[in-house]
């Protein structure tokens, strides 16, 4: 067998099967969307205890969920996480996100501004571009 013959699964968690699903892979991935709804399902299980040894990746608000403070793009506003990870995050920073938004394009200054001043202002803030990634090990 070659590494061509292994086929990845990707499963889509379920509350009703999530822990089992947790202890039965090696990957989590957290994919964006609306950082309400994947934040009130995340704050239903203790994460860190779940996750413990597992690789975990997110992008965008599964990103969001993880940290402890964020400037959301959707809401445009800064908001609390889940503080898995003691930092400040902005996804999709300087990009076109939400240019075609209503409101106008993000003042991308502005929001990392806002980020500074919300809760903790020791916390580093990750501000990453479109492409862009962190390794945090924990």
């Amino acid at each position: 067998m070659t590494n061509d013959d292994i086929k990845p699964v990707i499963e889509l968690a379920l509350p009703d099967k999530f822990v089992e699903q947790i202890k039965n892979n090696e990957a989590i991935i957290l994919h964006g969307g609306d950082d309400h709804l994947i934040q009130y399902w995340l704050r239903q299980y203790d994460l860190p205890s779940l996750w413990q040894n597992k690789v975990v990746a997110a992008s965008s608000a599964g990103s969001d969920a993880l940290v402890k403070y964020f400037w959301t793009c959707d809401w445009r506003q800064c908001l609390k996480g889940l503080n898995i990870l003691p930092i400040k995050f902005i996804p999709h920073y300087k990009s076109s996100y939400g240019n075609n938004d209503p409101r106008g394009p993000i003042d991308w200054e502005k929001a990392y501004e806002e980020l500074v001043k919300y809760g903790d202002e020791s916390l580093p803030i990750q501000a990453l571009e479109e492409g862009e990634f962190i390794i945090i090990e924990k």
